[in-house]
């Protein structure tokens, strides 16, 4: 009786599937609920409902904590709220966001390409509980624009996206590709933002249908752009009104597990924690399932009447947090099943008896269907390793990778997915190493022991699929000691992976600009270092037996292993150029500040580029300045063209890092610093071949300490004849000066001892 029962229930939750819909929840916002303030705290500002945890007024004790705090400006009509002690205007509360109003960069020309008005967008929050939402991206409008965006104090970042066009015609409505409109994502947890916008021509050649550029923040789905966009005199102050930017908020920085057991936890009764996700700590309060209102105030979390809201078929009892459905005595089946979820029990009628029929020949064709939806899936299941590997690029790369002379194929390791996600321990945020434009990075240890470096890259289209077999093509062809080693990969997951060998001291970029060991960090060392550097990249460019263009080199590509052996990293963006081919014209990548302007502006790329690239590499080794700083005046900001300006007007000396100028003799400093000149000239025919750069830093390198071998009393009186004999010339020397009179020095002085001479000669 009791397996009848069951059984029948079965087919009238199989049948009910016809005629039920199912039950819709939503979730309230702490704005709508009965009791959102604190006892006597105001909760309107304008039009604007101010819930607990915010409050209105500074010091009112109305909100959680101070940086809760609404500024109410009453001089507007209506009023309007502002985040406290911020020009923020806030346009809504929510549960875990705050919508701001934006704030837009723009730039505007006249034909000529002259600056009519510009406007900057410096957005800083400044407070632990607010950050600015992975949800919002950075969007640049024009046809003649690029726009960045910048935080070096919490994460070093700088992206951003190149938006042009060349006829209005061109231009899709509701299309922001890259024609017209451009936009890239951010990272969570941000709380500062720069916003830098510029011309490529400066509009001179869209100015009769585009005079201005804009770059702003926002929510992709907030702003729809339109060719008339482009000559919209009011489009700035529409992206203001219309387009918001969304703000997560959290309370404190205590996870829930620390704080459930603080005085000061904020979440009452029938409500639970939940940890935020901006990787900056704290955590926000929900009702449970079955209760709505503020979970921040007491008694805010309010139990919902199902009942009211007629979701049984049969007699419905609520009680806190939730709701049964039965049926009445002498009927059967679900409650809960709104329509027919109860019949009688012993209905014989013509009704019950077709529904029956159609309930079973339904039922029979469903399994029959599962029975053939199982057996696909399992002929899928073991079909799915080959699938991914096609998918991944796994036949071209199998086809590449083999040999022309002898047909071996490529002998790297073929790592299982298991394996690799092991190594990594699923993947986890401790493990992460770094992350690039192409991938993330993960630090992995296999089971033999050895520690390996695991780039996942991102999810991907096909020109990015693409771009990861460029990589291990290119990688599989070099054999260097300056080149990192690739050990293998793995194609059998949806996202393909490289493994590569694990270099332990992180990149140059860290040791020149982020303190790094500076023990070890020596002249000698730089100059080895960028010795070794260049000789790598010599070598893809000549000696590989198709030459390599690396088309992105920086000094965070540049890896130190345990010896500070320089490690050339990250071919993702790389290019294969066949021996008759002097260049190539090819979409532009790379990295501002170290971008070749003549590729910029041609798209004709050569090894030469990756000279210019190496000439910032060396700037920095020299003046251990940013290749590019925001924070920097305009004409300090460049990197590239403050140092071959200062080597011009004759003050290398005065830009040099302290270090370099105290162990780093003049013949090398000077040498390394005509020679980064060179690399930095604007044509490429101008600049040496990467073998000249790689052979000339080598010959640097084998200039030894002074060749004096006296005593130190014979080398103080020499020193003493120098100055009283060559008093003329020292007068004319300027330790600033690129030119020092023949027989004046001989050997490897330091500069300090040069610098002191010069001092100590007489007036």
């Amino acid at each position: 009786m009791l397996l009848n029962i069951a059984f029948l229930h079965l087919i009238i939750l199989t049948c009910s599937l016809f005629s039920v819909s199912s039950l819709q929840t939503t979730t309230k916002s702490i704005a709508k609920a009965t009791t959102i303030t604190k006892p006597g705290c105001e909760s309107k500002c304008g039009a604007l409902t101010v819930p607990f945890p915010f409050g209105i007024g500074n010091g009112t004790g109305c909100s959680i904590d101070p940086s809760f705090d609404i500024d109410c400006n009453a001089l507007f009509n209506p009023p309007k709220a502002f985040l406290s002690g911020k020009d923020l205007e806030v346009v809504d509360l929510l549960d875990a966001q705050i919508l701001i109003k934006n704030n837009v960069g723009s730039r505007c020309y006249n034909q000529t390409g002259g600056v009519i008005t510009e406007y900057e967008v410096d957005f800083s929050l400044n407070s632990k509980p607010f950050s600015f939402s992975d949800l919002n991206k950075l969007m640049v409008v024009g046809c003649d624009d690029f726009g960045m965006i910048f935080n070096f104090e919490e994460r070093n970042l700088s992206s951003g996206c190149i938006s042009l066009c060349s006829e209005r015609e061109d231009i899709i409505n509701g299309s922001c590709s890259g024609i017209g409109c451009c936009q890239t994502s951010i990272p969570r947890g941000l709380q500062s933002l720069l916003i830098l916008l510029g011309g490529i021509h400066n509009h001179t050649n869209v100015s009769s249908f585009n005079p201005c550029g804009y770059a702003f923040l926002g929510k992709p789905d907030k702003f729809i752009f339109n060719r008339s966009d482009l000559s919209d005199s009011s489009f700035r102050n529409k992206v203001i009104e219309k387009v918001p930017v969304l703000i997560d908020w959290a309370i404190g920085n205590g996870n829930c597990t620390e704080v459930k057991k603080a005085a000061d936890y904020a979440c009452q009764e029938n409500s639970v924690c939940v940890d935020s996700d901006t990787g900056l700590g704290g955590y926000r309060c929900k009702c449970k399932k079955g209760y709505q209102g503020n979970p921040y105030v007491s008694s805010g979390c309010t139990d919902v009447d199902e009942c009211k809201e007629n979701h049984c078929d049969g007699i419905c009892n609520n009680f806190p947090g939730g709701y049964s459905c039965t049926c009445p005595h002498g009927q059967i089946g679900d409650g809960k099943r709104k329509g027919h979820g109860c019949i009688p029990q012993n209905s014989k009628s013509p009704i019950l008896q077709l529904s029956l029929g159609l309930c079973f020949g339904f039922l029979a064709l469903a399994i029959s269907a599962t029975w053939i939806y199982l057996g696909i899936k399992r002929r899928q299941l073991i079909r799915l390793g080959e699938k991914f590997f096609q998918k991944n690029g796994g036949l071209m790369l199998k086809q590449k990778l083999r040999s022309n002379d002898n047909g071996i194929e490529y002998a790297a390791k073929i790592f299982t997915a298991a394996e690799l996600e092991k190594a990594t321990d699923s993947y986890a945020e401790d493990r992460i190493l770094g992350r690039g434009g192409y991938g993330t990075v993960y630090k992995g240890v296999l089971p033999d022991n050895r520690v390996v470096a695991i780039k996942k890259s991102r999810i991907m289209d096909e020109s990015q699929i693409e771009l990861f077999i460029n990589e291990v093509i290119i990688l599989s062809q070099v054999n260097h000691r300056n080149v990192v080693k690739l050990l293998g990969c793995c194609l059998e997951t949806e996202v393909p992976l490289l493994v590569y060998e694990f270099i332990s001291k992180g990149t140059l970029y860290y040791h020149i600009h982020e303190g790094g060991e500076t023990c070890c960090f020596s002249w000698e060392n730089r100059l080895r270092i960028a010795s070794e550097a260049a000789g790598a990249l010599a070598y893809l460019h000549s000696a590989t037996s198709t030459p390599v263009i690396h088309r992105d080199v920086k000094s965070m590509n540049i890896l130190l292993d345990e010896y500070y052996t320089a490690k050339i990293s990250d071919f993702g963006a790389s290019i294969l150029v066949s021996l008759d081919q002097t260049q190539v014209t090819t979409l532009v990548r790379g990295t501002f500040g170290y971008l070749d302007p003549e590729y910029f502006h041609t798209s004709q790329l050569t090894e030469k580029s990756d000279v210019y690239s190496f000439g910032v590499v060396l700037a920095e080794l020299l003046t251990g300045r940013l290749p590019l700083d925001t924070a920097a005046s305009e004409h300090e900001r460049s990197l590239a063209a403050f140092f071959v300006r200062s080597i011009k007007e004759n003050r290398l000396f005065q830009i040099l890092e302290t270090q370099v100028l105290r162990e780093g003799s003049f013949e090398q400093c000077q040498g390394v610093a005509e020679l980064a000149k060179r690399c930095l000239r604007l044509t490429s025919e101008e600049r040496p071949t990467m073998k000249e750069v790689a052979m000339e830093l080598e010959g640097l390198r084998k200039f030894t300490k002074h060749p004096w071998s006296q005593t130190q009393e014979s080398q103080d009186e020499e020193t003493l004849g120098l100055i009283t004999e060559q008093t003329s010339d020292l007068y004319a020397i300027n330790i600033t000066n690129d030119f020092i009179p023949s027989g004046e020095f001989s050997g490897q002085q330091s500069l300090d001892s040069r610098m002191m001479l010069h001092i100590h000669s007489p007036r």
